[in-house]
């Protein structure tokens, strides 16, 4: 077993790509290496347990297994005896709609997916980009019944029953456990999410796999987790936390994560939370990561992992650079940092939002 490292530093965690019937076939820029592609691909995953180090002392590793040997100090206190990565980060690439889907929540899941993990799926999503046009949907109208919903379904107009969204590059939508959804094309979505692979399908337009067949639907289950007549707001504004020239704003915050939003030209500092990690996805520019014993060289559609241990990374950019930093948070502490920033307590009840 490779021995643990006297002092804490960044790791660079490579992507696993995933191919998907509703893809696209070039990933560009966020991977200027992924064009031309053979077949479609919908989702790179930054921080599957599968995806492996890149650099550090667990290079060669899965995050996975990283996890289970890294000192507790380097996960934070908060998180010193999680047993299994508590976030799932992933871009997602559609050229057409994904299926109308919904995920459960932990307890239905700790009950009925055992096998998958038991966990549920709470889930937000940043809108890197978008064309003209682009359109999601999430959350049912007012007034939807479980008898109304059926009836569309059947009709093959259940789009209608949904709150549908144009988006524009800098979105941000809150969607937890229970809630129906889709995403259309013409976009690209970062999305931030409990770790958790459990999607219930409802409808996927008829469509079929590389093998002639529909894939399977799921809507037994998806009746039993969806909240009928629970009103949510799934666009949610962002919380603006800039000073001192730097750009910085909250964009979500939940039980499960927190995500922040930077924008910057000149060096940017990440103090260290013993209570967690942080982890760094790269949206646009290139520069230098640098610690108190080393550097490395960051670009675009990168993540890296910043132990709880760490005294201070800060990034020094070669271009004008654009990162969202996601952590678990103290849910209940968050707000009184906020309140402190100068937020109101209306304007904190949009973006963060308490233990269920």
């Amino acid at each position: 077993m490779t021995p643990f490292p006297t002092s804490p530093e960044p790791f660079r965690i490579e992507s696993v790509f995933s191919p998907r019937i509703w893809g696209v076939r070039s990933l560009a820029p966020l991977f200027p290496g992924k064009t031309n592609l053979a077949e479609p691909l919908g989702e790179a995953w930054l921080t599957g347990l599968d995806c492996k180090i890149a650099t550090g002392p667990f290079a060669g590793k899965t995050l996975g297994a990283a996890w289970r040997e890294m000192p507790a100090e380097w996960r934070g206190t908060k998180l010193a005896s999680t047993a299994n990565f508590p976030i799932l980060v992933k871009f997602i690439f559609p050229a057409d709609k994904l299926s109308i889907q919904v995920h459960p929540d932990d307890r239905y899941a700790s009950v009925h997916e055992k096998a998958a993990g038991g966990r549920g799926k709470t889930e937000m999503w940043y809108v890197v980009s978008a064309e003209p046009g682009a359109r999601l949907l999430a959350g049912l109208k007012s007034g939807v019944t479980k008898e109304t919903f059926l009836e569309a379904l059947a009709a093959r107009t259940l789009e209608d029953v949904f709150e549908s969204y144009e988006v524009r590059a800098g979105d941000t939508f809150f969607i937890p456990a229970g809630t129906p959804h889709t995403i259309g094309p013409k976009m690209v979505i970062c999305e931030i999410q409990e770790y958790s692979d459990i999607t219930y399908r409802v409808y996927d337009y008829d469509r079929l796999d590389a093998h002639g067949k529909p894939r399977e639907l799921h809507i037994e289950k998806a009746l039993e987790v969806i909240q009928f007549g629970k009103a949510h707001q799934s666009k949610i504004p962002p919380l603006s936390l800039s000073a001192k020239g730097q750009h910085r704003r909250l964009l979500c915050a939940c039980q499960y994560f927190a995500a922040e939003w930077f924008q910057f030209s000149e060096r940017r500092e990440f103090p260290a939370d013993p209570e967690h990690f942080q982890l760094l996805v790269v949206l646009s520019g290139r520069g230098n990561l640098g610690w108190p014993a080393g550097a490395a060289h960051y670009n675009a559609g990168e993540c890296w992992m910043l132990p709880a241990s760490l005294d201070l990374a800060a990034l020094h950019p070669l271009q004008p650079t654009t990162v969202l930093r996601a952590y678990v948070p103290d849910i209940a502490a968050l707000p009184k940092f906020l309140h402190h920033a100068g937020l109101t307590g209306s304007a904190i009840s949009q973006s963060v939002f308490g233990e269920t």
